[in-house]
């Protein structure tokens, strides 16, 4: 299951936005994308995008054929602008939020006069879906600290994993949280293992709001 997750770093972001100004180049590129679309999948940055993207491909979706597309909206805040610009407009709006992040969303689905939604819960009947902490942390707790072990050694990072763990602020810190801060330490590196993680998870493994985001769509 690993050895399928391996792929060569260029082909493994082949057709993403990487680099300094990926939160906002990103974001042009979908929104060329968007044109016409049936549906548009709000998120937060390219990982994300990547993951979704990813999880489609597992279950044999072609979103482009379905009219779907999913835009990073170049952080949280960026989702409010873009409620505005689809709200109203025929197009179905479903999306991911941070935990930490719900009030921006749910203030930002208001001021588009698209309902007032005061609980996850209803925010779920809308389709946007809440990650605890972030898809990141999701994606960890989903696999379980031994298989992302094993993706990293598979994928060559297992040595630069350790020394993070070797670090005074993170020796002895709960193993889950020191993966995260290692797969948030450098952003192209946040974008592979979006992708390798989405690949090596077993599917009722993964975690509900990608799950429930894609039976959305």
């Amino acid at each position: 299951m690993v050895e399928s997750a391996v792929v060569e770093g260029g082909e493994l972001l082949a057709g993403y936005v990487t680099g300094p100004a990926a939160a906002t180049e990103a974001t042009v590129v979908a929104l060329a994308r968007a044109e016409g679309a049936r549906v548009v999948v709000l998120v937060e940055g390219v990982s994300d995008q990547i993951a979704v993207e990813t999880l489609a491909l597992r279950h044999g979706r072609d979103l482009e054929a379905e009219g779907v597309v999913v835009l990073p909206v170049g952080g949280a805040h960026g989702v409010a602008r873009q409620l505005r610009r689809f709200g109203g407009g025929g197009v179905r709006l479903v999306g991911l939020c941070d935990l930490g992040e719900v009030g921006v969303l749910q203030r930002g689905l208001a001021a588009a006069g698209l309902g007032a939604p005061g609980s996850r819960d209803a925010l779920a009947r809308m389709g946007f879906f809440v990650c605890v902490e972030d898809l990141e942390d999701e994606l960890i707790r989903a696999a379980g600290t031994v298989l992302v072990t094993e993706v990293l050694g598979a994928n060559g990072d297992l040595g630069a994993f350790r020394k993070i763990q070797r670090q005074p602020a993170w020796r002895g810190r709960d193993e889950t949280a020191q993966m995260r801060r290692f797969l948030g330490a450098g952003s192209r590196r946040k974008l592979r293992y979006a992708r390798l993680l989405v690949d090596a998870i077993p599917l009722a493994r993964v975690p509900v709001p990608l799950t429930a985001l894609l039976a959305s769509m």
